[in-house]
């Protein structure tokens, strides 16, 4: 096998010498092969000689935030996780040491699992007859993951215990502020779903580990339908496992939805059950009290909101480029997100 000399981000002599020296079960030269998606994390295939298949992963080139693209942040994590029920890549080694390649990297297991994106991606990897297996397992697995303790299984460190929400509504509620001079653009709702939400906080329960970004993207589903295994943890940290609920909730599209981010979301298609029947499942699996539920949807659904203000202001301002992208649709969808945080709002208000 001719192994490559170049690739972006990679020593690629370097990088086999360190795993020749440090991981056990592959043997290089490997067949590199770029593998798309990951937060821009530079994540690619390794296959050796004997047709064995491991992952690598690095961040993407270039200066980043202090906290951004977090290699041994998703190290220890799938380190942790791989003796518990959560299905994660296995944790095969971690390099802490710059100079081989420029920066911090890992190497996991590969996974015969694929993502789904859009659509497409589910007729192709989820047959009608394994959609409701899918579902289960989906929402299975999460509430595994927000079963395990941190501190049982060496995790107790990773980040703060207490105030998650609180401090999620202080963050991106500063964001939206101070994108309003560049996005041009307030929303009235920005402001008061935002102070309705700090004042009615809820009390949160034992900090679990909440992915932060749990989606069909970042599960990989193998073929029986089920999760072979949950990657992307880069963001994940100590929180309350509800709003990482109500998060996966939220991505999940229903056939009919009123107003639909993605017409092409991979849910949308029939044979999935709803964001209903996943709740109930997940409440009996954890046996977690889901009658505030309204209040995290709202809270991801506001936190979305002002994601996306930020992104439609740094467009504006031309801190990145708007080539190819629709800025009419982004505004909407602001609003939209805005909307359907009044609503999960208005419905917790009913029911008191």
């Amino acid at each position: 096998m001719t192994s490559p000399t170049s690739l972006p981000g990679y020593d690629i002599p370097a990088v086999e010498a360190w795993i020749a020296r440090n991981v056990s079960g592959v043997t290089p030269p490997f067949r590199w092969t770029r593998l798309e998606g990951g937060h821009s994390n530079l994540t690619c295939l390794l296959e050796d000689a004997q047709g064995r298949k491991a992952v690598i992963r690095r961040p993407p080139m270039g200066e980043l935030l202090p906290k951004a693209h977090d290699m041994g942040r998703e190290w220890a994590i799938i380190s942790a996780l791989g003796p518990t029920p959560v299905p994660v890549p296995r944790a095969l080694g971690f390099c802490e040491d710059p100079s081989v390649t420029g920066a911090h990297f890992y190497v996991m297991g590969f996974v015969d699992g694929h993502p789904l994106y859009v659509a497409a991606d589910t007729e192709r990897w989820v047959p009608p007859a394994n959609r409701e297996r899918f579902a289960h397992s989906f929402i299975d697995v999460l509430a595994d993951l927000h079963s395990v303790d941190p501190d049982a299984v060496g995790l107790g460190d990773l980040g703060k215990k207490e105030g998650y929400i609180e401090r999620q509504l202080k963050t991106w509620y500063r964001s939206w502020t101070a994108s309003i001079e560049d996005a041009r653009f307030d929303d009235p709702r920005a402001h008061s779903v935002q102070k309705y939400l700090l004042e009615n906080l809820p009390e949160q329960g034992p900090a679990r580990v909440v992915h932060g970004d749990y989606g069909t993207h970042n599960c990989l589903v193998g073929a029986d339908g089920r999760i072979a295994a949950v990657v992307d943890w880069e963001i994940s940290t100590l929180g309350d496992p509800l709003a990482d609920l109500a998060y996966a909730l939220n991505q999940w599209t229903e056939p009919g939805d009123p107003v639909p981010f993605r017409s092409d979301a991979p849910t949308a298609l029939p044979g999935f059950p709803g964001r209903e029947a996943l709740a109930r499942r997940y409440a009996e699996r954890t046996g977690r009290d889901l009658s505030r539920l309204d209040y995290y949807v709202g809270f991801n659904r506001w936190k979305s909101a002002a994601i996306v203000h930020g992104v439609y202001a740094r467009y504006l301002a031309g801190k990145k480029s708007s080539e190819g992208v629709d800025l009419d649709q982004l505004l909407q969808r602001i609003g939209n997100f805005l909307g359907l945080a009044e609503e999960a709002v208005a419905r917790l208000e009913a029911r008191r």
